[in-house]
């Protein structure tokens, strides 16, 4: 997975990124918060998770352009980023269209 040589590219690192955190925000710093009184955990974790979702929108409609995606498969790689596992669920199509564009 190349990150820097192609918007697709970078896509896959960030939305794994993204994925990563968001699931780090609901099964650990939510319970910390409301279950171990640690609030702290949801600030700085959220905080992390909201810059990495705005760079996973980013690369999305940089991928949107530079492929030429359409509104609907763009609109699918949004709602990815809404649900837990989906950027991952995603990432896999992803890679097989990476792999297609090297084949060319």
């Amino acid at each position: 997975m190349s990150f820097s040589k192609t918007s697709l590219g970078r896509l896959r690192w960030i939305g794994i990124a993204e994925g990563i955190s968001f699931l780090i925000l609901l099964f650990v710093a939510m319970p910390l918060k409301y279950l171990g009184g640690i609030p702290e955990a949801v600030k700085y974790t959220g905080w992390m998770h909201g810059i990495l979702f705005i760079m996973y929108i980013y690369a999305l409609i940089s991928v949107y352009i530079d492929y030429k995606w359409t509104i609907k498969r763009t609109a699918i790689g949004f709602i990815a980023s809404l649900l837990p596992f989906g950027t991952f669920v995603l990432d896999k199509q992803l890679k097989q269209d990476e792999a297609a564009l090297k084949l060319k």
